[in-house]
């Protein structure tokens, strides 16, 4: 996930998330969980508060590499304040992340909402 640092320069970090869809609607979902951590509050999230553009790279590497692929979701990161979308968010979070399900996110959730998918694929196959 990148997200942009109030210096304008672009901060990298691998994370986990949980796709959601409600008709042409994308979102994904991450949390700050259980694993140590320096501190809770993250740069990724104190960078969404000031500036909500966010980028996310999803691929799949082969060694055959006509079975390359890669997915890139633009839009917009957010705290999840509703908490009928943070217990959704939870359980889709839960049903894909085993440690989810023993070790529920007890501080904030949040959401990407995609407003943009491009992608690639060598070959046949397809993201």
């Amino acid at each position: 996930m990148a997200t942009v640092r109030p210096d304008g320069t672009p901060h990298v970090v691998p994370f986990v998330f949980a796709l959601a869809r409600t008709g042409d609607l994308v979102r994904l979902y991450w949390a700050v969980d259980a694993k140590p951590k320096r501190s809770t509050t993250l740069r990724r999230i104190e960078n969404l508060r000031t500036n909500p553009a966010v980028e996310v790279v999803v691929d799949r590497y082969d060694d055959d590499w006509s079975s390359l692929w890669w997915v890139r979701l633009r839009g917009r990161g957010r705290v999840v304040e509703d908490p009928g979308e943070r217990a959704a968010a939870v359980a889709a979070l839960s049903a894909k992340y085993v440690p989810y399900r023993s070790a529920e996110p007890r501080d904030t959730v949040e959401a990407i909402d995609v407003d943009g998918v491009t992608w690639w694929a060598a070959g046949e196959v397809r993201p």
